[in-house]
């Protein structure tokens, strides 16, 4: 056991002393030491509940002969941090959990671990996490939270970021905001809908790092705890036949990710993530191989904000395996592919599409492209990302007039203000990985863009990113960056922007030549943020388009 180091022989006298200091008895230094990673804190509505969570899973470690040991992760609640300096620490959480784990897992020499996440960054920075340390590990997520209801509505935090915009427009009045606000998010749990922290919760599952049931059982669910007590059991089951995170993370498994991924039409978000961990498992995952996969998958759901069907519905349909049993069907995803239970094939046996009008079948999927594109052109020759399953029909191919703003607040206070006509594209620049710093989600502007109902004649598209909650045709991860000295720097007033979505195009109508006159005087903007975490981070991190890891 790697344990031993810490635990055996008699230079270890000292260590066991302090973990009797602990607690511990004698016959617990026989048993492996399970790390149960928590990422339980009372600020985020998904994390609150996640000591219930990893209590069970530490119940289900004991139950096979375990000794379970928890330890935290910070983490960011990104509703909470919009719109404001808030936002420029969320992505960088990802890289700071990763490190912690690593830290927290070889100063302890523990043999295995059980991760509990849930939310946005700290799903995919747990990941990194596993498929750099390479110990035996398993995934347990703390669930989606339930929809909100009104007046026969659905309600997610979609609706209340929209609902800012529809006040702005004079659509709503504040009372109504005021109710929407008593209803929208009614429990713990990830926001419901196909945001981020349900995107990774369910890519977790076709990755093979998690049970089936991990990212769609209800936060509230009973069922939730059964799935982590199962979670406990089962990492002693992988510890015993030695099986590690890179056996499982290869291509077949990111290649299986990516098909949900289009299935599902997730969050732009996992563009960044995947390519991320990817990246620590040693694959080389980049938009040619996104746009590739989304060539050829099917995009079978469409969850809020897409739609108005939440999460919980998904998963009263048959989840993950039921939707990757119909792209089984025509050889999209592979199912010998390796997880922590077996196979892929093991998870979808039987699995069962409860409800075509929430899952697809194969044969009548909402489109026959993926839920993700990467756009490419003058403006991107690294490549953009958008969410095209959230795209109305009329914005697919748009041209308009650019609209420049140096940063996402300007940006708002124009569209807030009414300052953006039909017909506009809004350019949001400098909210970079390196220029934000951080690449701060652009929720707000593209909400308060919906909610004055501008989505079907207003485009945006930043160097920034957005959250999964965002609808629209909403252009992301422009690279290369404006602060890298990306063609989005050079972007003036009135430019015409080309949007091609179908074509994977995405242009700024303006001369090669004329595009060269103006770089010669280009210069960047200051650097926003001159000290701490966030300076250096600008420093290390790399572009979006490798999934803004570490250099």
């Amino acid at each position: 056991m790697k344990s031993d180091l810490v635990k055996k022989g008699v230079s270890r006298a000292p260590h066991r002393s302090l973990f009797k200091a602990l607690g511990f008895i004698e016959e617990e230094f026989e048993k492996p030491l399970i790390g149960i990673v928590c990422a339980k804190n009372e600020i985020i509505p998904g994390h609150a509940h996640l000591g219930l969570v990893a209590k069970a899973a530490a119940d289900g470690v004991r139950m096979a002969g375990g000794v379970p040991v928890e330890f935290p992760v910070i983490g960011v609640c990104d509703g909470i941090a919009m719109n404001h300096e808030g936002m420029r620490y969320s992505l960088v959480t990802r890289e700071l959990i990763a490190d912690s784990v690593e830290c927290m897992a070889m100063a302890h020499a523990f043999d295995a671990l059980v991760f509990v996440p849930n939310c946005d960054k700290i799903v995919p920075g747990m990941l990194m996490a596993a498929a750099r340390l390479n110990l035996p590990a398993i995934f347990v997520s703390g669930g989606p939270m339930l929809a909100g209801k009104r007046n026969g509505k659905t309600l997610t935090l979609t609706t209340m970021f929209e609902a800012v915009g529809a006040v702005g427009a004079g659509k709503m009045s504040e009372a109504e905001l005021a109710e929407l606000e008593d209803a929208a998010c009614p429990t713990c749990g990830s926001c419901s809908g196909m945001f981020t922290a349900n995107s990774m919760n369910c890519v977790t599952e076709a990755l093979g790092l998690a049970l089936p049931g991990n990212g769609t059982i209800p936060a509230v669910m009973s069922e939730r705890l059964r799935l982590a007590k199962k979670t406990g059991v089962k990492i002693l089951d992988i510890w015993k036949k030695d099986v590690r995170p890179r056996a499982i993370l290869g291509e077949k498994a990111f290649l299986n990710a990516l098909a949900l991924d289009m299935a599902l039409g997730c969050s732009t978000n996992t563009t960044l993530h995947l390519p991320a961990i990817a990246h620590e498992a040693a694959f080389k995952l980049d938009f040619d191989l996104v746009n590739k996969v989304s060539a050829v998958t099917p995009n079978l759901c469409r969850l809020a904000p897409a739609s108005g069907t939440a999460i919980e519905e998904l998963h009263a349909a048959g989840g993950v395996p039921a939707i990757l049993k119909e792209l089984a069907k025509k050889n999209l995803v592979d199912t010998s592919a390796t997880t922590v239970y077996g196979t892929l094939g093991d998870a979808i046996q039987n699995a069962v599409n409860r409800d075509e009008a929430v899952i697809r079948p194969i044969d009548n999927p909402f489109s026959a492209t993926g839920g993700l594109a990467v756009l490419w052109g003058n403006l991107a020759p690294e490549g953009a990302v958008v969410k095209q399953s959230a795209v109305k029909d009329s914005m697919l191919v748009h041209e308009g007039p650019a609209r420049v703003f140096e940063s996402e607040e300007a940006a708002f206070e124009a569209i807030m203000g009414k300052k953006i006509k039909p017909g506009d594209v809004v350019v949001i620049r400098y909210e970079g990985p390196k220029g934000g710093p951080g690449m701060k989600e652009m929720l707000s502007p593209t909400s308060a863009i919906a909610g004055m109902g501008l989505d079907e004649c207003v485009a945006l598209i930043t160097d920034g990113r957005f959250s999964g909650a965002s609808r629209g045709a909403s252009i992301g991860h422009i690279s290369p960056e404006a602060a890298s000295g990306g063609t989005i720097a050079l972007v003036e007033e009135g430019d015409i922007i080309s949007i091609d979505i179908p074509a994977r195009k995405l242009a700024v109508k303006v001369s090669d030549e004329a595009l060269a006159k103006r770089r010669v005087s280009w210069q960047p903007l200051p650097p926003k943020v001159t000290g701490g975490y966030l300076a250096r981070y600008a420093k290390q991190v790399g572009p979006a388009s490798g999934g803004a890891v570490f250099s």
